[in-house]
């Protein structure tokens, strides 16, 4: 694999998807090969075109509002060690994942079990037959044992859990689900309604390019508070929303840089007239809800493009929406496990247990993309008008990383020294280390910690739920 070739034309199958110039390429600089990580997957490319491609995108948006196109660049280890989501706190790594997260033998084979949330924990351990206040991981393993792989993975789909039972690549594609996200595209950003195209003032030479370009991000897991912070990157005011009863993860103190964070209690006629005033004089509304969830509070596509015409409205989801999985909750690590890929990794890497991806690739490369999406909305609203709905899933992005093709195995391959990426800023956690983002774009810096309009990460309902 020739990556520096492979990259090249990744990055222009991934522009086709946004109906952006393909002159815009002429201007994207792309260094590195894979391996970078000990995958046999092509994650450093993954990594290095989702990023690239959403600042090349943004310099498009700016381009339409009469800046001159921009050079970017975008170094693959950088990029790579970016989407492993590494950060400390005050000197402290967080240990990410819960005690009972993680793979279980069954009878027939492996069932992978997402607790990090303690309604979902609590939920899995009863599921076992377990009692959530005493049971031990032991227990759990135990009890797993009386279960087959897929008898589980069903049931815990029933009660609204989160597991996934382990599969090879051949029993996705021969699952109807597999069969649905096969037949879908990389991403869909369609036209829903007309409007006028919403007014974005011209900018100086110097502007980022997403500049006054105003975001409502209602995510909490990984890939949709990727895709906010990268628009932020480039310039966007992102608001971060968070409702006052959901637990979130502590990768928020990372995903946080450069937004706003406030809450709305969605269920409340206040906190409901606070997203729709925000909605009122927002751009891009970004949410990862379950289908249906939010048309039920009278928050959702139809409600906000009628409030708001000419949104861009951005649908997130695990599955896809589609299929006899559509509904169904997930995470990057039930997604790679019910695909296939912890089967192949194993099988390359000659090793007796499932193994993971090296990092959660499929949520910051759909983060990502994500953002691509949005920014070429954003260049087809100014140009024809309209409401634009955007959507995007793991296992879209996952079937696409599957087609990147194998690269040779690297499982020995040292691991980067990320000291030459990372930057120490202060935020409302602590003191924060973390990687800098590694498009690097002519003309501005994407925001920074000593930029000086960086904003920094601040803990959930630091601010008021409306714009400043």
């Amino acid at each position: 694999m020739t990556n520096s070739i492979s990259s090249q034309r990744l990055l222009t199958d991934i522009w086709r998807h946004g109906q952006l110039p393909a002159s815009a390429l002429e201007h994207v600089q792309l260094s590195g090969s894979d391996p970078v990580f000990a995958s046999s997957f092509a994650v450093g490319a993954a990594a290095q075109t989702g990023i690239a491609a959403a600042a090349l995108a943004a310099c498009e948006v700016g381009h339409q509002r009469g800046q001159a196109r921009r050079p970017v660049s975008v170094d693959m280890t950088h990029a790579a060690l970016e989407c492993t989501g590494w950060f400390s706190v005050d000197g402290r790594v967080p240990n990410i994942w819960d005690v009972f997260s993680g793979l279980y033998a069954a009878q027939d084979g492996w069932v992978r079990i997402h607790a990090n949330f303690e309604h979902h924990r609590e939920g899995a351990l009863r599921l076992l037959g377990l009692n959530p206040q005493t049971a031990t991981r032991a227990d759990a393993e135990g009890a797993m044992r009386n279960w087959t792989a897929l008898a589980f993975e069903t049931a815990a789909a029933r009660a609204g859990l989160v597991a996934s039972a382990f599969r090879s690549f051949d029993e996705w594609d021969a699952s109807e689900q597999g069969q649905a996200i096969a037949a879908l595209p990389l991403l869909r950003i369609e036209k829903i309604g007309d409007a006028p195209p919403i007014p974005l003032p011209p900018l100086s030479p110097d502007a980022r390019p997403l500049q006054g370009v105003r975001v409502l991000d209602l995510t909490r897991i990984l890939a949709g508070p990727v895709c906010g912070r990268t628009l932020s990157n480039h310039g966007a005011d992102v608001m971060l929303v968070n409702s006052p009863h959901l637990p979130n993860i502590e990768s928020i103190a990372d995903t946080s840089r450069g937004k706003w964070s406030c809450y709305a209690d969605l269920k409340t006629t206040e906190g409901k007239s606070a997203l729709l005033s925000m909605a009122k004089q927002a751009h891009v509304f970004v949410q990862g809800y379950r289908p249906g969830a939010l048309d039920a509070l009278g928050v959702g596509l139809r409600d906000l493009t009628k409030v708001r015409p000419g949104l861009v409205f951005v649908s997130l989801s695990a599955y896809a929406n589609e299929g006899p999985w559509g509904q169904r909750r997930g995470f990057d690590s039930l997604v790679q496990t019910a695909m296939g890929f912890n089967y192949a990794e194993m099988h390359a890497a000659k090793k007796a247990t499932p193994r993971p991806l090296p990092m959660p690739i499929l949520d910051y490369a759909t983060g990502h993309l994500m953002a691509f999406a949005v920014a070429s909305a954003l260049v087809r609203q100014q140009q024809e008008g309209g409401s634009w709905h955007v959507q995007l899933s793991l296992a879209q992005t996952g079937h696409w990383l599957r087609g990147l093709g194998r690269v040779p195995a690297a499982f020995t391959l040292p691991a980067s020294d990320r000291a030459p990426f990372v930057e120490t800023t202060s935020s409302g956690f602590g003191s924060l280390c973390a990687f800098r983002h590694s498009a690097v774009v002519g003309g501005y810096e994407p925001k920074t910690a000593n930029g000086s309009t960086y904003r920094p990460s601040m803990p959930p309902g630091t601010h008021p739920p409306r714009w400043p």
